[in-house]
């Protein structure tokens, strides 16, 4: 700090809520900077595992204030879910919590319009939730973002005209016929009220809040190689997941970022559709799932497990300026005997130097591996970096020296404590 972004260095689902809710207690301000709730953050208070969709991680270090900035699209029936959720557990959410006006809403047409795409030949394996939808009406500047709800004529006749081109686009999607513009605006309409105490301009809130000395940390859904510019596209989500979609999501100029952090697995998984280069074969794949415990926070689903894609993290690493790494999940490999590491591509027996730049490239590559021997012994109660089993904290050292960047910590487990810290 004083601005340090995290950021996911693989496909998501990395452990970058614990690692948020870990630095929040030395932060003043917590920002999230893109995404919708097709993101799910585990954080563990008192045992019990909280998932956070659209709330930042932050809200778990009391005093906290935690901020959506203009690069979330919001989906406000939940947000009010989860904040209510949260505030039964015994949080302090509305006064604490602040949502920029310019961030997009996703409206009840654009889930509808979503799941006629997930059904036909260009699925991309997405959530169904609305998430692409609304953030490409923010592209084609017929999105409506949190402000407008407080204009209802322009917010009915844009909502109409809205509907009019999907349903021209989607005519299999029977559901758009029976919306409108004015039905929408008063399904929102409560909504609209819960949420207008919590307008917040992102941009100035956190300006004033680094020209005083204080510390401020941007948080992100999804990870790099989902990014919609770095990722493997298509198979990629639909805003900047990386790190410099950090500054651009809250209002703050990229010089106010000052460290970087990249959060990745020990090993690797991805959720849906696209290459996947070190993918396990299912029956090694299933035992690590059930290891880790590797189901969407979301929307439950199995994900794919493979191990560590080297090219991958050095790419994460440039694409982001990574100032250090946090290794999750260490403790998920205790009892495997073997761990194996994807080190390099070749296509038709010629390496590949760097990442490739789209998915049918990657798509062609041929993984070429390096082995470690396992550690066979639990790294639960590990709590310093020189405690970790001799060949673990030799595979982290490799890792760290290929990656180039540092790896500062490494987590042993889901609670907050559980990890080891470098010296």
């Amino acid at each position: 700090m004083p601005c340090t972004v995290v950021v996911g260095a693989q496909w998501g689902d990395e452990g970058k809520g614990k690692i948020v809710d870990a630095l929040s207690a030395d932060a003043d301000l917590v920002a999230r900077y893109q995404g919708g709730p097709n993101a799910g953050h585990s954080v563990i208070r008192d045992g019990k595992t909280i998932v956070l969709h659209l709330v930042p991680s932050g809200i778990m270090a009391l005093g906290t204030r935690c901020l959506i900035g203009n690069g979330v699209v919001v989906d406000l029936a939940r947000l009010r879910e989860e904040a209510e959720r949260l505030e039964a557990l015994g949080l302090r959410v509305r006064e604490r919590l602040g949502v920029s006006p310019a961030a997009h809403l996703i409206l009840p047409y654009h889930p509808v319009a979503e799941l006629v795409v997930e059904r036909g030949p260009g699925s991309l394996g997405t959530t169904g939730r609305g998430i692409g939808l609304a953030y490409r009406d923010k592209a084609a500047r017929t999105g409506l973002r949190l402000g407008d709800l407080f204009d209802r004529e322009a917010f009915v006749e844009r909502s109409d005209r809205n509907l009019a081109r999907l349903r021209r686009e989607f005519p299999e999607a029977g559901e758009l016929e029976a919306m409108n513009g004015a039905s929408i605006y008063d399904q929102l309409r409560d909504l609209a009220r819960w949420v207008e105490p919590l307008l917040a301009d992102v941009s100035v809130e956190l300006h004033q809040a680094l020209r005083n000395g204080k510390r401020v940390l941007l948080e992100g859904a999804q990870g790099t190689l989902l990014d919609l510019d770095h990722g493997t596209y298509p198979f990629v989500t639909s805003s900047a997941a990386s790190a410099a979609g950090a500054p651009l999501g809250v209002g703050l100029g990229p010089r106010a970022v000052d460290r970087v952090i990249g959060v990745a697995k020990a090993y690797a998984t991805r959720v849906g559709l696209g290459p996947f280069p070190s993918e396990m074969p299912e029956a090694e794949a299933a035992r690590l799932r059930e290891a880790g415990e590797e189901y969407g926070a979301t929307t439950g689903r199995p994900r794919r497990c493979g191990w560590l894609d080297l090219p991958a993290l050095r790419y994460a690493a440039r694409v982001n300026g990574l100032d250090e790494l946090v290794i999750t999940k260490l403790d998920v490999l205790d009892r495997f005997e073997e761990i194996r590491v994807l080190t390099e591509y070749e296509i038709e027996g010629r390496s590949i130097v760097g990442y490739p730049s789209g998915a049918r490239q990657l798509e062609r590559c041929t993984p070429r591996w390096r082995s470690f021997p396992g550690w066979r012994e639990s790294t639960a109660a590990v709590r310093q970096w020189a405690e970790l089993p001799t060949p673990a904290r030799e595979y982290l050292e490799w890792v760290e020296r290929e990656a180039g960047v540092r790896i500062a910590r490494v987590s042993v487990g889901a609670e907050r404590d559980a990890e080891a810290r470098r010296a």
